[in-house]
């Protein structure tokens, strides 16, 4: 009888079991929210067991994380956890539920959770969410048994339930990812086609790394463009109310690496990749969690930059970030060479017309049908005219009279379609305002503007566009300036002609200073001679002169074999101190280029140092009125007189004061090397070493010596001398050669010896 009643409970148990599976079907059969199935199941569930509470967390396969949802009034927020932390995610990894009486007595149980809720939990169910194929998707909780105690039958309804609802679940799933598929590519397609629209470089390039940054969740991007005159990487970055720029080696760096190779990166640890620069961070206070950067590939499958993005929120960056990424690029890519190729056309239009316009020379364009179309400031002055004397007028009617002859060269020059150079030839022109007729000098060319068509062939019938004429001045005053402009700056030749009488006083002024001075020269040049050793310097100086010029600096003298430059002046730039610094590393790199021919001549090679300051200055001619000399005096100069002598003291080739690092615009390889008192001062000045002009084969393993040095130095400004010298010593072990570790090293055990009492981190300098 006892059997009979036990079967009959059996049957009414899964008659029970099974109208509970009809009716959880029933609930969510008509549901496609993912979110009102997972409540719906709740709390059925919990209902059904008579439960405080439960919850239903799934499995996120791209972040091994555990999710719920939870109903907020009018929104839905998301909890997440990590799927193997506690006792759900336990259970998900095991796939075993489990009955657990007293929660607090399980390890696994986080009571931090109730400390924050104030919710106290006593027992629970916890049971895995498998499919029919067994597959484990997710895990449910069920909190408090409001009567009595939870049992077996109880987990076995539970694990029912959940297998029965798993499949609405993953077509719920499914179809959520789907329409988040499809709501991403669909905004993809808009942000795309809103960005490329930009036609400029600057704001194309900030509205990709922002649109990058968005997209995949991050916390920063930087999109790199190639400079292939240069062989770097550019982005344009927001600097205070403007757009700067920052540039580094195309082969320098992960992005360097991406670049070079054309293959994505993706880092989940960047401190971990020996690929990685840390300097940056510790310069800037940032600190890089992860990393994904991708090429940028053109539709010919060039790569012409690559797209860094940083510190993906909640995590590393995943496949699908990838993919995200290289689309977006891929689709970009042709806006950013259409945006670079207009930025490079408008840069060459304003640089022609700046051009054209400081041209000394003349310029006078004529069109086919034999008007003038433009002239230039110097043409205007030369003829001594104003533009609507001469703009729109036909060059018959302006070119008459006395003028006439350089009309029927344009009539030659026109039918022929070959230049014409007519040397020394002798103008009339009236000045008006003398009233009077005056006779100029002037060289002038006439050269036929023809059309190419696009395999570079011309038809010089048909695409004759005009002539351009060029009028060089030779009067008196332009001979004179071409013969004093041997002698010093053609800027302060400009100057000086230009002031006649009025030419002594000074100038305060900001520039950034350059000495430079070649070593041990006394001894090379007592084999050569007098006559070897002014060939020697012309060779030299003339390639130095060059560097300087290159980049808008003033060469104020050469003193000896010593070298004294300006950058600022007469004209000064907002990067004159950049162009200081790029001047400097062009003067090292160009010698030991120069070095290598001497050496395979048989000669001796040349070293040299620089040293480099910014500061107000005074500039002028100084002097008496027979004899005068254009120079700078001040404080500023004689600092960086003190920094070329010390190159010698630091091993160092290139010098530069704080002063001059702190109004850097550009990125380069320096290192803070020293903190010293300057003979005649009382207040140190920081000194910094640029190392820019080093390769890999003149400095290995610079930037591992950088930041060890780095360490070194500061433990040797707090007076921790021993740890300073280990550091020193890592130094030396990535480079032997280099020797200014090997003087902290000196200076270490000196002052570990001597044990100073009031050590400020400052070094005096007793020498110049």
């Amino acid at each position: 009888m006892k059997k009979r009643n036990d079967s009959i409970e059996e049957i009414k148990i899964k008659l029970r079991r099974t109208e509970l599976l009809l009716e959880i079907n029933k609930k969510i059969a008509g549901l496609h929210d993912l979110s009102q199935i997972l409540w719906t199941l709740i709390e059925f569930i919990t209902n059904e067991l008579e439960a405080d509470r439960g919850t239903l967390f799934l499995n996120d396969k791209e972040t091994n994380e555990l999710y719920s949802r939870v109903a907020q009034g009018d929104l839905t927020r998301e909890i997440r956890i990590l799927n193997n932390v506690g006792i759900a995610g336990a259970i998900f990894n095991s796939k075993q539920g489990e009955i657990i009486h007293d929660v607090y007595k399980d390890q696994r149980f986080n009571k931090e959770v109730d400390q924050e809720t104030g919710y106290r939990t006593k027992n629970m169910i916890c049971c895995p969410v498998k499919t029919v194929g067994g597959e484990t998707i997710g895990v449910i909780q069920v909190l408090n048994k409001k009567k009595g105690r939870f049992t077996k039958d109880n987990l076995t309804v539970v694990n029912a339930i959940s297998t029965q609802a798993a499949v609405s679940i993953q077509n719920a799933q499914n179809t959520e990812h789907f329409e988040k598929k499809r709501a991403k590519e669909m905004e993809f397609i808009s942000i795309v086609s809103d960005v490329t629209a930009e036609i400029d470089l600057g704001a194309l390039l900030q509205r990709v790394m922002e649109e990058a940054t968005r997209m995949l969740n991050a916390d920063r991007a930087t999109l790199f463009l190639n400079d292939e005159k240069s062989n770097e990487l550019f982005s344009r970055v927001a600097m205070g109310e403007g757009i700067g720029e920052i540039r580094l080696p195309n082969n320098a760096g992960i992005a360097g690496s991406v670049f070079t190779s054309g293959k994505t990166m993706n880092i989940p640890h960047a401190y971990a990749d020996l690929r990685f620069n840390p300097a940056f961070d510790k310069q800037t206070g940032y600190f890089t969690r992860s990393i994904l950067c991708v090429p940028i590939i053109n539709k010919e499958g060039k790569v012409i930059g690559c797209t860094q993005v940083l510190n993906k929120s909640g995590g590393k960056f995943t496949e699908e970030d990838e993919s995200r990424l290289k689309a977006f690029t891929q689709q970009v890519a042709i806006a950013l060479e259409n945006a670079k190729l207009f930025e490079d056309v408008s840069k060459s239009r304003k640089y022609n017309e700046s051009m054209l316009s400081s041209m000394s020379n003349g310029v006078i364009t004529i069109d086919s049908e034999g008007n003038i179309v433009t002239c230039n400031k110097s043409g205007l002055k030369i003829f001594k005219i104003n533009e609507n004397e001469i703009i729109k007028k036909k060059a018959k009617d302006f070119f008459s009279n006395s003028k006439s002859w350089i009309f029927e060269k344009i009539t030659n020059v026109s039918e022929s379609k070959e230049p014409d150079i007519i040397m020394d030839a002798e103008v009339e022109i009236f000045d008006k305002n003398t009233e009077k007729n005056e006779k100029i000098s002037l060289n002038l060319t006439i050269l036929p503007l023809i059309n190419e068509d696009s395999d570079g062939r011309t038809d010089q019938s048909d695409n004759f566009l005009g002539t351009l004429l060029m009028f060089e001045d030779i009067s008196s005053e332009k001979r004179m300036k071409s013969t004093m402009s041997r002698y010093m700056d053609p800027g302060i030749a400009n100057q000086l002609l230009e002031d006649g009488a009025d030419i002594m006083g000074g100038l305060d002024t900001t520039a950034t200073l350059l000495f430079s001075d070649l070593r041990s020269f006394t001894t090379i040049t007592e084999s050569l001679g007098a006559q070897g050793t002014v060939k020697l310097l012309n060779e030299y100086f003339e390639i130095m002169v060059e560097c300087i010029s290159e980049q808008g600096g003033m060469l104020d003298k050469f003193i000896g074999d010593a070298i004294m430059a300006a950058f600022g002046l007469p004209i000064s730039h907002e990067d004159d101190e950049d162009r200081g610094v790029k001047a400097g590393i062009n003067m090292i790199k160009r010698l030991w280029d120069w070095n290598d021919q001497r050496e395979k001549d048989g000669k001796p090679p040349l070293d040299m140092g620089l040293g480099l300051n910014t500061d107000k200055i005074v500039a002028g001619n100084i002097g008496s009125q027979k004899r005068m000399d254009y120079t700078m005096i001040g404080d500023g100069v004689n600092l960086a007189a003190r920094l070329e002598s010390a190159c010698k003291q630091y091993n160092a080739r290139i010098l530069i004061s704080d002063y001059t690092y702190k109004k850097l615009k550009g990125t380069y390889r320096i290192r803070y090397i020293d903190d010293v008192i300057v003979k005649g001062k009382t207040e140190p000045v920081g000194i910094h070493e640029v190392l820019d002009f080093h390769s890999d084969l003149t400095f290995p393993n610079l930037m591992d010596v950088v930041n060890h040095f780095n360490e070194g130095r500061k433990k040797y400004k707090s007076g921790d001398f021993s740890n300073a010298i280990t550091s020193f010593n890592e130094c030396l072990k990535a480079n032997k050669d280099d020797s200014l570790s090997g003087t902290y090293i000196e200076r270490c055990n000196y002052l570990i010896k001597e044990n100073p009492s009031d050590w400020k981190g400052v070094w005096i300098m007793k020498s110049k």
